[in-house]
């Protein structure tokens, strides 16, 4: 499940890649919108998620004058001061946070912006309709994703014309299949095994504003489905039962919990709770049919700065439950055939070690990363004697282990070398037989020079491996491996419809040096026959750069409606992030940080000198912690962009993490730097975006937020906003866009997030005045 694996990483403020646009307007002048009725009726209407222009620029304060356009929002300044380390800072706009979410007075102010964003943008509303429509029809909105054996069952998910989600599905697998192969496919005609619908979200949806499934587990007999749903986008789930055949429900729900659910036999669960700071903190054991209040706590985890994981080995022989901070990581293991024996030690609590846990046969299996392994190793242990272990993949400096997938005969190796991701397929020896080091491993070919590739659920005790690649000309495309054959099968590639070929696109990685030097890696898409590649192009630059988080290159059907009017697509692999290994990582983060802001510009120089763009035709985006990339590169650098998209924004570094009582702000001392410390304080306030927000001209800004986000509060967008509206000297347009019922994620129906990407785009495209030349 997306949200469970996004959780599994760690990432406490995630991010999500942009999309596409193309438009025609009413009036060559950007942002310039009469005021209306209807759009001065739209200030007190509603619904949902950086400041200065280069000087060129064609736009000035004649043409956005009161006359044109409705006044901004200005929020109320009520002082509020915080002193430490001698240091008095000064937050006018500290009362727009409310934990509760109903305040009237904030919801007013919210709501007031949204207004004004809508009456801003309602010059270009028809053409935003237009491109939701374009991008919209790239869609096949009735489809079947690549079905996934498990058990006696094919499983996978369908999505019908016009519906927003999806239905869980599943079919028998007949009998002349029964031996797996990659060849294999699904019989679907009138002989075929029935189709099964186990669960509708789209029934499931209908009375709920936002909907989102994080796990949907079935039982290893097949009969019985858990499935967890957040019904606000808050991500905190009720997990219902239900008989896989029926739907009919088992038990009473289990409320309050993490997307982290996995069946101990056919009769229990194991699941995570979390604290009053939304961290997972406790693993409960569920016996089916007893009451949530008689389940077994297996472990609480008391210290803050670390919280809980929870997964299945492949071979379903064990559960792990792990504890982990952003430096060490430790494990339990529960024996699923008898969970009443409760969690076990299997890799202690050492601070700097990190570990990562499976089993096959007689032995667990380890991947352990070390200050002095800092790219990972990965030894076995019998599982008897789990203190001897023995070295299977040894430390490389060039290449770091990202995760390991276990089979009955082999052993599979995503790993990182030179910024891009590989597979590698080991054989195990029988299991009973010794384990030594492993030889020979063979690596699985892909065609693209920048791409993303991603592990699958795979059968354990099968030979068939799958995984899922995309490129940024390459759509979405699951492929079912042969691990004694060597060879790979293409199972499903997302369908894009009308006029798409790929063999339009160029990709390609460039080299950007950073002021220390260091080459710093950028992805590139564009296509070919539109592109002049003299400088007057423009171009999307988007970044991420924490969390050790990869930013691999993937495929946006979206994006097409900009890659097609002419646009330039890069991605920044910045320090901060783990595109380059673990150093590339910690050389962005606690007192290394600015580096990953200083990498971001020099990306933005270096694409400017190289003519594939100017200052007036670039656009950067980012989202959450990219976010608070794009708050304080836009405070360092303002003249260098032309427009900034920061959505869902992490602006408020200094104030959130001086306050424990904020989710996540304990957990990620050891991600940004605790400032109770003198010395983090002062460095996280010389690069936090809003303490940093100065009298200066900023150019085109797009911020969004979501009221029901865990992650990065609401109010720290809206205080941003607040703030460089009071400050800054230009007349440039600044828009907030909070979406008052959904979370960190935006919004939850597959066409909803589309209708978003159309209104990103064509805030993009106004900002360049581009929307008179838009063709449909």
């Amino acid at each position: 499940m997306v949200v469970e694996n996004l959780l599994r990483l760690g990432i406490a403020r995630f991010l999500c890649i942009p999309l596409s646009v193309t438009v025609v307007l009413s009036s060559s002048l950007p942002f310039q919108t009469p005021l209306t009725s209807s759009a001065a009726a739209s200030l007190s209407h509603h619904h949902h998620q950086r400041r200065r222009l280069s000087s060129g620029y064609s736009m000035n304060s004649q043409q956005l004058s009161q006359s044109q356009s409705p006044p901004p929002p200005v929020a109320k300044k009520v002082e509020h001061k915080m002193e430490m380390f001698g240091d008095v800072r000064i937050d006018n706009y500290y009362w727009l946070r409310d934990d509760s979410r109903t305040n009237p007075e904030v919801l007013s102010y919210l709501k007031e912006e949204n207004g004004y964003t809508d009456s801003i943008m309602s010059g270009t509303k028809k053409l935003e309709e237009q491109l939701f429509a374009e991008i919209r029809g790239r869609i096949k909105e009735d489809d079947v994703s690549a079905p996934l054996r498990k058990g006696p069952y094919y499983y996978y998910e369908k999505t019908l014309e016009g519906k927003e989600y999806v239905q869980h599905c599943r079919r028998l697998i007949p009998e002349n299949q029964k031996v797996p192969s990659v060849y294999d496919t699904m019989p679907t005609g009138p002989e075929a095994p029935q189709e099964h619908v186990i669960l509708d979200e789209n029934i499931k949806a209908q009375q709920h504003g936002y909907y989102s499934i994080g796990a949907f587990k079935v039982s290893p007999n097949s009969k019985l489905v858990a499935y967890a749903e957040d019904t606000k986008g808050n991500e905190i789930y009720t997990v219902y039962v239900i008989d896989a055949e029926t739907q009919a429900p088992i038990g009473e729900p289990l409320v309050g919990l993490t997307p982290y659910v996995q069946w101990a036999g056919d009769n229990a669960l194991v699941y995570i709770t979390m604290d009053e700071i939304l961290r997972p903190d406790k693993a409960w054991l569920h016996v089916l049919g007893e009451d949530q209040s008689k389940d077994t706590c297996l472990y609480v985890e008391k210290d803050d700065m670390f919280s809980l994981d929870l997964y299945a080995s492949e071979s379903k022989k064990y559960l792990f439950v792990a504890s982990e901070s952003k430096n060490t990581r430790f494990n339990f293991y529960l024996d699923v055939s008898k969970p009443e024996e409760g969690l076990k030690v299997l890799t202690p609590r050492v601070d700097g070690i990190d570990t990562t846990v499976s089993h096959r046969g007689d032995h667990f299996f380890i991947k352990r990363r070390s200050g002095q392994f800092f790219n990972s190793e990965v030894v076995a242990c019998p599982v008897d004697n789990t203190s001897s272990t023995t070295v299977l993949l040894p430390h490389r400096e060039s290449v770091k282990i990202q995760e390991i997938q276990l089979f009955s005969d082999n052993l599979v190796s995503y790993e990182r070398e030179d910024g891009l991701p590989k597979i590698i397929v080991y054989r195990l020896p029988p299991t009973g037989e010794p384990l030594t080091s492993l030889q020979d491993g063979q690596a699985v070919s892909f065609v693209d020079p920048v791409y993303s590739v991603e592990s699958s659920y795979s059968e354990f005790s099968s030979s068939i491996l799958r995984f899922t690649y995309s490129s940024l000309k390459t759509p979405r495309s699951v492929y079912d491996y042969d691990m004694k054959a060597g060879i790979s099968v293409l199972k499903k590639i997302d369908p894009v419809l009308g006029s798409f070929d790929s063999t339009h696109y160029v990709t390609e990685r460039r080299w950007a040096p950073a002021s220390d030097g260091t080459l710093i890696p950028i992805s590139i898409v564009y296509r070919k026959d539109l592109v002049k590649l003299d400088g007057s192009d423009p171009l999307l630059l988007y970044g991420y750069g924490s969390y050790e988080y990869c930013l691999d290159p993937s495929f946006s059907s979206s994006r097409l409606s900009l890659l097609d009017r002419g646009f330039i697509y890069v991605i920044a692999h910045i320090r901060g992030g783990g595109e380059m290994g673990r150093p590339w990582y910690e050389n962005g983060k606690f007192l290394k940080k600015k580096n990953t802001f200083t990498d971001f510009i020099a990306c933005a120089e270096y694409l400017i000198e190289n003519k594939f763009c100017s200052k007036e035709r670039l656009c950067i985006e980012g989202r959450s912690a990219g976010g608070l990339l794009i708050g304080a590169v836009l405070n360092m650098r303002p003249d260098l962009f032309k427009a900034a998209v920061a959505g869902v924004p992490f602006v408020d570094v200094l104030t959130t993490m001086l306050d424990p009582t904020i989710p996540l702000t304990t957990s990620e001392w050891e991600e940004w730097g605790d400032p109770r410390k003198e010395e983090f304080y002062f460095y996280m306030k010389s690069y936090s975006p809003v303490d940093d927000v100065k009298a200066q001209n900023y150019p085109h800004i797009l911020v969004t937020a979501g009221l029901n986000d865990p992650r990065v509060m609401y109010s720290e967008p809206s205080k941003f906003v607040a703030k460089m509206r009071d400050m800054k000297t230009d007349d440039n347009i600044l828009l907030f866009k909070c979406e008052l019922g959904a979370g960190h994620f935006s919004k939850s129906g597959r066409f909803e997030k589309l209708q978003e990407d159309a209104f990103t785009y064509i805030f993009i495209l106004k900002a360049l005045n581009m929307t008179n030349e838009l063709k449909f």
